[in-house]
């Protein structure tokens, strides 16, 4: 059996560029940045990384890892 990598549509590592078009920050309703390295969605307004975890944002703040 070879590990061969899962089509886009399977991959649970990308979010869907639709779904980053119309996310912005809870607090401050502004644009998130994607940081696909990371896993996360940046807020430089609210200063906050939103963790995505299995292919899905998790837009809750107190979820969201404070940057410096």
């Amino acid at each position: 059996m070879t590990d061969l990598p899962s089509p886009a549509s399977e991959r649970s590592d990308i979010v869907d560029p639709k779904l980053l078009e119309i996310l912005v920050c809870p607090l401050t309703k502004s644009r998130l940045e994607y940081d696909a390295a990371a896993q996360e969605l940046i807020s430089r307004a609210a200063k906050l990384a939103y963790p995505i975890r299995d292919g899905i944002p998790i837009m809750l703040p107190e979820e969201a890892r404070k940057l410096g």
